[in-house]
């Protein structure tokens, strides 16, 4: 492919799209009039704009449906980005298309709680269906499995979240249902006891004066109150560690960040829970968004930051809403912006959006795709605290994490402790999904059990059977169901050979293919490796072309070739995706026998 794009012209709604999002170009440097080009100015500062790559993308999908060369040359000259580097970008994500496709395109999630409630079936009816439709891994709709998003471009795009999805709501033959409001997904909504969820369902998403009614931003007048120090040795007091999966102590990043010289200082919200079976970061966004916004600002505050960015799942459209109006009204009332709460306190929110990539949950990778690259990690050290975002000192934290700020603040760090057991302080959000009954958002304090869980879920449908557990998500462990008295906490799931990470529960019955569910993890780790290291990238497919092997009735001597391949992965890959890509297959052969001739 000639990537000068061979001087191609972006239609008059693509270049609408892009000067939508940009302004209008002002020189021939970003792409006005080539009339003058012996003067021609604005080269910088087009230059310094490139981190709006992403989002001018995002702007021709959205209006077009897809990625023209003569958009994407526009977009090049409008931030003097090389057409190489900006085709790499766009290539990267897979809800861009660089090559033709309808206006009306359904992603149907066939990820792991979606294949377990019959997502295969579901495939097979669309597949001669002529409608345009195609697999998607997990949607983050894992409660309303087998689920389907549904994006028509146009200005404005419309969306509409399917679930569950059926063969006449994905090809338009059946009108969509309407979307059922987030405290559909919490089957505990409106209980005493809650913390994190107390108020979805409760509080009207859209309000802030409602949101304040019920104790909004008292936690961030008591971080006032306190000083930057003084919220600080408050997150460390209490013991809340981070909720992605890594359960890096929040005080010691925060302090890491907050003493470090270099300015400005930057705050990113990890919003991007691309991991299968996770759906938690969702439903606060969509139910509680102030909360979200209320607790950045008291995390911007207390380790300097004056700008924070929310790097949201392109998959979200409507926590995309509901953040960017939460965001418009707080700017409007003086609760963001450059004197919050007129005490000369400055801070405020940015949402850019992700466009399918499970490699932008890895906080660096994050970094590199807000600043306009191909969102690979980047090797470590130098850790963010010390050059993060732009080459600055960054603090990452994901959305239940910071929720976790409000509660401290308002109840003291010793009252949050109390909560929990000594190691893993709090209460923790786990994502139910798979055959049990009723599926969805669980809060409960760390240290109560997988059976404990599973039992306020009904446990699995009548006259079936446990059959296995995968705490974790795809880069997590399964447990079987005479290990169901696992406490959930970091060091109890650790000590029991398994992980907890961000808190996924996948249920499944002896109704459910464990071996297709290996496979399924196997292709997603494939097709979500970004290629940057060879371990990774070349290990990633053998495990996959092994479990295909595996599963079709080849011999045994491929769990040799798995476990050299796992190790290998474990040990020399750059991140995390490819250090846990063998962690679900491992566990199933030696905890569950498979493929041994013990187990599915």
């Amino acid at each position: 492919m000639d990537l000068r794009f061979r001087d191609a012209e972006p239609t008059e709604a693509e270049r609408a799209a892009v000067d939508a999002l940009l302004g209008p170009p002002t020189s021939a440097w970003d792409g006005g009039g080539r009339d003058a080009l012996r003067f021609a100015a604005g080269g910088h500062e087009a230059r310094e704009r490139r981190d709006l790559l992403l989002p001018a993308l995002h702007a021709i999908n959205d209006r077009i449906g897809w990625i023209s060369e003569g958009a994407l040359g526009y977009v090049c000259r409008r931030l003097t980005v090389a057409p190489a580097e900006a085709y790499g970008v766009a290539t990267f994500y897979a809800m861009f298309s660089m090559t033709a496709r309808p206006e009306r395109i359904v992603h149907v999630c066939t990820d792991l709680a979606c294949q377990a409630a019959g997502a295969e079936d579901l495939c097979r009816s669309l597949a001669g269906s002529g409608a345009p439709w195609h697999p998607s891994p997990c949607l983050g709709l894992c409660e309303r499995a087998p689920a389907a998003l549904a994006i028509e471009a146009g200005d404005p795009p419309r969306t509409a979240a399917l679930g569950p999805a059926t063969a006449e709501t994905v090809t338009g033959a059946a009108p969509a249902p309407d979307e059922p409001p987030a405290e559909a997904a919490v089957p505990q909504a409106g209980d005493d006891g809650l913390v994190l969820l107390r108020r979805i369902g409760v509080t009207d998403p859209a309000s802030l004066d409602s949101y304040r009614a019920n104790g909004g931003y008292q936690a961030l007048r008591r971080a006032v109150a306190l000083g930057p120090a003084g919220v600080i040795r408050e997150i460390t007091d209490s013991g809340l560690v981070g909720r992605g999966g890594a359960a890096f102590p929040t005080g010691r990043k925060w302090q890491a960040t907050a003493q470090q010289p270099d300015h400005p200082h930057y705050l990113v919200c990890n919003a991007d829970e691309s991991e299968p079976g996770t759906f938690k970061d969702r439903v606060l966004m969509e139910g509680d968004p102030y909360a979200l916004i209320e607790a950045m600002t008291i995390a911007g505050y207390a380790t300097g930051c004056s700008r924070g960015y929310v790097y949201l799942r392109g998959e979200y459209p409507r926590s995309l809403h509901r953040l960017e109006h939460a965001i418009a009204r707080a700017r409007e009332r003086g609760l963001l912006g450059d004197d919050i709460l007129g005490q000369g306190i400055a801070f405020d929110i940015e949402v850019r959006r992700g466009a399918g990539a499970y490699i932008c949950g890895e906080e660096t990778a994050i970094f590199n795709s807000i600043e306009g690259y191909r969102g690979e990690p980047r090797s470590k050290p130098p850790f963010p605290v010390e050059k993060g975002l732009f080459g600055k000192p960054t603090v990452v934290n994901n959305v239940e994490t910071l929720v976790n700020v409000l509660p401290i603040l308002l109840n003291g760090a010793q009252a949050y402790a109390g909560t929990g057991t000594e190691n893993s302080t709090g209460t923790k959000l786990f994502c139910l999904s798979g055959t049990v009954r009723r599926p969805g958002i669980y809060e409960l304090p760390f240290g109560a059990t997988l059976r404990e869980l599973l039992t306020l879920a009904g446990g699995v449908p009548e006259g079936r059977t446990l059959r296995a557990v995968l705490l974790g998500g795809a880069a997590g462990s399964f447990v079987g169901p005479e290990e169901l008295d696992v406490p959930l906490t970091f060091e109890g799931t650790r000590a029991a050979g398994a992980t907890l990470g961000s808190g996924v529960i996948l249920a499944l019955d002896d109704s459910v293919d464990i071996g297709g569910i290996l496979l399924r993890i196997a292709a997603f780790f494939r097709d979500e490796s970004c290629g940057q290291c060879v371990p990774c990238r070349v290990g990633t497919v053998r495990q996959e072309e092994a479990l295909r092997r595996l599963t079709q009735g080849a011999d045994g001597a491929d769990v040799a070739l798995l476990r050299e391949v796992g190790q290998a992965m474990r040990d020399a890959s750059i991140c995390g995706l490819g250090q846990t890509a063998w962690n679900a297959v491992e566990s199933a052969i030696d905890r569950l026998g498979v493929f041994t001739g013990e187990g599915a």
